[in-house]
């Protein structure tokens, strides 16, 4: 077994923030500061683009001493019950150095790093009071690559050229930072201990612990808030011209309809499945969401909370035709099939289309009173210089046409009547024309292809690399174990966990 390459993973904004929380019960989300990451493969926990510049460098240094000022400030919490007067500073100052230590670098220190802790502790200590000690370990660790990169250097033992199995604290970040995003609890670590975690079956027991712990709905949203670019909604702007409707506080309701639906659909649907995610004929609404899509009013009660509605399924399937997406994937004044159709493409089938060619107008064409949207992108495309990329990208976006600018349904455009037919290719079994967003759903939720690349979009974020030829093992071994379970998401989280990968 040779596996794909491990690399050295740095932090992100969010596995910061959550590391910190549950490191030291601090939730003053201190990484929300820092410079934002750079994005790959649709995801910015990808190792190979988690540098560090020089202004991160100093975010970094800043976020540490904030955070050790704070904690120094409970110090009877830290020491967890030794009394500096009674059992001496030294000797508390030890134990809080391995026991802080071993949970902020998530392995157990070595003794050369024990030592050169307790240096800078009693250095504090006599310049400036106990307190001051502590704080500068503190400091220390969360400077230290121990903290802020997962370091995976293997057992001593190798079992191949240049492959070594991963030691059981590794795998126990491992298992923590894909399924919490975040530092292991001391179960994990109780386990890492004793070397409970090195059979599959000890892996997947904790696996499926950790998906029935709330932070594991955080954090997959934040794989969802990425897959489907959620995240983008919060800058999101509309010409108030064109869509009255739409108004600064309508994108975070958006984006909240479909974080619930979706975190539904992963943890506390039946199915919990990929055909779910895709044609559910329901969603999530508060009374504003209702009023928005046109729905009739929900029972009395509790006005802002969200609740299952039920949908008209000729009109509403899954998350492609939720307003959120469809707003994203669209343009201040005009909906947009190219985007739409290029969502498809990269993000549902994980194909990868070439860029424009650098002397290519990227406008859309301009709104034209009388004129669909269908006909004027379908005179954009005959242009020779653009049709190579828009036959892979508009046959599919057309069929999202009964949905405007901000995924409020229709039946006309500029006063004509909507063409929402489209085509689709290159996914093997869902191939061929269909009529409007629904039916491509529902054979989205049939594609083969379809169901790989949600695995392969999981990989990607649970392992912050691409996928390599070394890994075709694994991923085998991924696809099968999904296929297994039915295509269950959480099915799919656990087998993440199982490969040589």
């Amino acid at each position: 077994i040779r596996p794909g390459a491990s690399p050295l993973r740095r932090m992100t904004r969010f596995e910061y923030n959550s590391t910190i929380r549950d490191l030291l019960g601090d939730d003053s989300a201190p990484a929300d500061a820092f410079v934002v990451e750079e994005e790959a493969l649709g995801f910015n926990n990808q190792a190979a683009a988690l540098g560090v510049t020089p202004l991160l460098a100093e975010q970094l240094m800043k976020a540490s001493e904030a955070i050790a000022a704070r904690a120094a400030r409970n110090i009877e919490g830290l020491l967890e019950g030794c009394d500096p007067a009674v059992q001496g500073p030294e000797a508390c100052a030890d134990e809080l150095i391995a026991r802080f230590g071993k949970r902020a670098f998530r392995r157990p220190l070595t003794p050369a790093e024990g030592e050169r802790f307790a240096r800078l502790f009693a250095w504090g200590n006599g310049e400036h009071g106990f307190s001051t000690g502590v704080e500068l370990v503190i400091q220390a660790m969360l400077q230290s690559p121990h903290f802020l990169y997962r370091v995976e250097l293997g057992m001593p033992d190798p079992v191949g050229d240049g492959v070594v199995p991963l030691s059981d604290h590794e795998i126990a970040s491992r298992l923590s930072y894909l399924l919490w995003g975040s530092m292991p609890d001391d179960a994990l670590f109780a386990a890492a201990d004793a070397g409970e975690l090195r059979t599959a079956e000890q892996i997947a027991a904790h696996a499926r612990r950790l998906l029935d712990d709330p932070r594991a709905r955080a954090a997959v949203a934040n794989f969802h808030a990425q897959w489907l670019q959620l995240s983008n909604i919060d800058t999101l702007t509309k010409d108030p011209a064109v869509y009255p409707h739409f108004h600064g506080g309508l994108p975070a309701l958006l984006r909240a309809e479909t974080e619930a639906f979706l975190e539904h659909v992963v943890f506390d649907d039946a199915a919990g499945d990929v055909a779910t995610l895709l044609t559910a004929p329901y969603s999530l609404m508060n009374a504003e969401l209702r009023a928005f899509y046109g729905l009739p009013a929900g029972p009395a009660g509790a006005p802002d909370e969200l609740a299952i509605v039920p949908l008209d399924p000729s009109q509403r399937a899954g998350f492609l035709t939720h307003a959120s997406l469809l707003s994203v994937l669209a343009k201040p004044n005009q909906s947009s099939p190219v985007h739409r159709g290029k969502f498809v493409r990269e993000r549902l089938l994980c194909q990868i289309l070439p860029p424009p060619p650098p002397d290519v107008d990227i406008q859309p064409p301009d709104v034209r009173e009388g004129i669909p949207t269908r006909r004027r992108f379908e005179q954009h495309a005959a242009d020779p210089s653009c049709s190579g990329c828009h036959k892979l990208m508009d046959p599919i976006g057309f069929g999202f046409e009964r949905y405007d600018g901000i995924g409020l349904y229709r039946e006309t455009d500029q006063g004509v009547p909507i063409d929402a037919s489209g085509e689709i290719g290159g996914t093997g079994g869902a191939d061929g024309p269909f009529d409007g967003a629904v039916e491509l759903a529902h054979r989205l939720a049939e594609s083969g292809e379809v169901r790989q690349c949600v695995a392969t979009q999981w990989f990607r974020f649970g392992y912050g690399r691409a996928e390599q030829a070394e890994d075709e093992c694994s991923m085998t071994q991924i696809q099968a174990a999904f296929a297994e379970s039915g295509y269950n998401i959480k099915a799919l989280l656990v087998a993440l966990t199982q490969t040589d990968a």
